[in-house]
């Protein structure tokens, strides 16, 4: 059974523990219990109540805006200023990198790097924006953390394994495969952090485990296609239902709060691929990586309202909302550029040349308490 201890994550400059984040007054709990360690919610009703515009919490106020954006095909990490849309610094990001993940305790950034067996994890200083020494993990594709920050989660793709990491020494304390997984790769967890829903990219399937003994629950072979590619999943903020993109059935699989059944599908358009929040919890942003668009989703309706095209195409892939919510960053992973996106009425703003095969960007400083992992799901 994996032990869930308080802790959190490490700074660029050294490996440390951290206090859990501090929480104001919490209202009672709506989802249950929460699993052991997992902070409490500031507001009733809204996951992400603690992630609302311009709600920076105190250790990340002095850090520097900048967005960075990893480039899998020409191993390292642009730096864009972005008040000027202009790139202001390049640095290696280790071999494959794929996504920049703020640590539990939002005081580092890590570029996960995947290539096998090379890979690791850069780590970033947010307050100079500078990188540190590159550490070797194996396979890390994608990164998350336990509920309540002692360990960190690598998702180790090739493998079909999660790996947890001690994140005070970034010693390994247990590994599990899930053969059935193929492509093991985005998830999010309930509301009470009891369960976490994986999807299985090369596989058309999700799985749901349980957080603390990782054992599997339960599989969903996914049905809108046959060959299926699940790709990001979210918990939507009222804590009802999980979003998972499917860049195959170019659209979103809805299941329910406990990912005991699948509820819905909603089409959004070719390539659909990531899942953003808007600041008030009221609207989702996927994009279409294949339609060059991003679709905007009612969160009470769960229906579509409108469709925003980038002017001339695009491939908007992976990225995350400015502090304050008025702009969606993104990669566009096959044309080597970043769009930045005005959010109250879709226009594209502008389009930043970067690296080669942009993905997982991150925008720096981020609303809210703590992260879970992937490049904004910070609660």
């Amino acid at each position: 059974m994996v032990m869930l201890l308080v802790g959190g994550g490490c700074t660029a400059e050294g490996e440390r523990r951290q206090s859990p984040p501090t929480t104001q007054a919490a209202s009672p709990s709506p989802f249950g219990p929460l699993v052991a360690g997992m902070p409490p919610y500031p507001r009733a009703g809204d996951v992400y109540a603690g992630a609302g515009a311009d709600m920076l919490a105190d250790q990340v106020r002095g850090d520097k805006t900048l967005v960075y954006v990893p480039n899998t095909k020409s191993n390292d990490v642009s730096v864009i200023d972005p008040n000027t849309y202009k790139v202001v610094d390049t640095f290696p990001g280790g071999p494959e990198p794929q996504h920049v993940v703020p640590s539990y305790d939002l005081r580092t950034l890590y570029v996960a790097s995947s290539k096998i067996p090379d890979g690791g994890l850069v780590p970033v200083d947010p307050r100079t924006g500078k990188p540190g020494e590159f550490r070797m993990l194996e396979d890390v594709y994608n990164l998350y953390f336990t509920p309540d920050g002692a360990q960190a989660i690598v998702v180790a793709e090739a493998y079909q394994r999660l790996d947890f990491y001690d994140v005070g020494n970034w010693q390994r304390v247990r590994s599990k495969r899930y053969p059935e997984c193929a492509g093991i790769n985005h998830m999010d967890y309930s509301a009470d952090g009891k369960i976490m829903l994986f999807s299985c990219e090369f596989a058309n399937r999700m799985i749901v485990l349980d957080t603390v003994s990782l054992e599997k629950l339960r599989e969903f072979t996914l049905t809108e296609t046959r060959d299926g590619m699940p790709q990001d999943t979210r918990l939507t903020p009222d804590g009802q239902h999980f979003l998972v993109a499917d860049m195959h059935a170019h659209g979103v699989y809805v299941f329910d709060a406990q990912a005991s059944r699948q509820t819905d599908f909603i089409p959004t358009g070719r390539g659909a691929h990531g899942i953003y929040f808007s600041r008030d919890s009221k609207l989702a942003y996927v994009t279409n990586r294949d339609a060059g668009s991003i679709t905007v989703l009612d969160l009470a309706t769960l229906k579509p309202t409108t469709t925003w095209q980038i002017p001339g195409g695009g491939s908007p892939d992976m990225g995350g909302l400015s502090a304050d919510g008025s702009k969606l960053w993104l990669s566009g992973r096959y044309h080597n550029e970043v769009y930045v996106i005005g959010t109250r009425d879709g226009k594209l703003l502008a389009r930043i040349p970067v690296g080669k095969g942009p993905h997982g960007l991150t925008i720096w400083p981020q609303p809210g308490r703590y992260s879970l992992g992937h490049t904004a799901n910070i609660r």
